[in-house]
């Protein structure tokens, strides 16, 4: 990576403001890497990186949008070296363990126990480094599957981020997995992840919005599918997961604060999945559906955790 200059936005705020605005700003800037991090100090905060010219009239009309005026004046915007913000934002990243899951980064390759599933994560422009409670939630779903399921052969990771899920889910079933985000920064992120890890045979990484690329739905259906985003996301993919999904698959949905957790449920469950379990992490909920095995045969979960 050069060291050429680059631009931050950056903004301080809560966490779920954080996730709101670095979802919007994904979905909009094509030019751009968006992150929603919790810093050293505690504090939340979302940078957005551009590499060349930056609208900055358009990009607080677009924090407007997602979190009111007041905080698209708090957005600070500054100049700085490409090699500094990622070195910075690796260097404070530390092992998180979920279940058999270690999330790490290169620093702490050593350290990782033989007995543990090791995931290195070398790129922080993309959403999920482990330490989020909702991807913590959605590596203690996949390790718990993994610990009474033979046999997953098709996976789907909507949102990937840095790819964290899809390298866990071939780690841990060798099984080939399709992963997307709409970021191309993401992607491009996910897909040096997976070769780090040593899984970059088996995971397809491809950028798309939703489930509307050719590539999804070619491989359908899924035995799991992995949607970590937010509730209205997750509400438009209702109906396209079921139809991509095989009878008995496992859905995980995280994303989700407490309040919004009975919304996506009743919503999923019209789609004849049932709540097999409920993950509460850092203020984060994650939900683990099971598709129903015959037609109309759907009934309501039993609450786990």
């Amino acid at each position: 990576m050069a060291d050429s200059p680059t631009t931050v936005a950056r903004l301080f705020c809560d966490e779920p403001t954080a996730r709101m605005v670095a979802t919007l700003a994904g979905e909009t800037l094509d030019d751009a890497a968006c992150a929603a991090f919790e810093d050293d100090g505690g504090q939340w905060q979302v940078a957005i990186h551009f590499g060349v010219g930056v609208d900055r009239a358009a990009v607080r009309e677009l924090v407007a949008r997602a979190a009111g005026d007041t905080m698209a004046q708090a957005l600070t915007f500054a100049q700085v070296a490409q090699i500094d913000w990622v070195a910075q934002s690796l260097a404070g990243l530390k092992p998180v363990r979920a279940g058999r899951f270690i999330v790490h980064g290169a620093h702490d390759r050593a350290r990782i126990p033989v007995n543990a599933i090791g995931i290195e994560i070398e790129a922080a422009l993309a959403f999920g480094t482990g330490h989020h409670g909702t991807t913590r939630g959605c590596l203690t779903a996949l390790d718990a599957l993994a610990k009474r399921r033979r046999r997953i052969r098709h996976t789907l990771d909507i949102g990937t981020g840095t790819g964290v899920l899809a390298i866990a889910t071939a780690k841990i079933f060798h099984a080939r997995v399709m992963a997307s985000d709409i970021d191309r920064i993401a992607v491009q992120a996910a897909q040096a992840n997976a070769r780090l890890n040593r899984v970059a045979n088996v995971v397809t990484l491809l950028r798309a919005m939703g489930t509307r690329s050719r590539s999804i739905t070619q491989a359908a259906p899924y035995d799991l599918i992995f949607a970590n985003i937010l509730l209205g996301p997750l509400t438009r993919l209702a109906v396209p997961i079921a139809r991509l999904s095989r009878r008995g698959a496992t859905i995980v949905l995280s994303g989700l604060l407490p309040a919004h957790a009975n919304a996506a449920i009743a919503i999923y469950r019209a789609q004849e999945f049932v709540l097999a379990r409920r993950i509460l992490l850092g203020g984060w909920v994650t939900l683990v559906f099971q598709k129903a095995n015959r037609p109309g045969r759907g009934r309501p979960g039993r609450r786990i955790g």
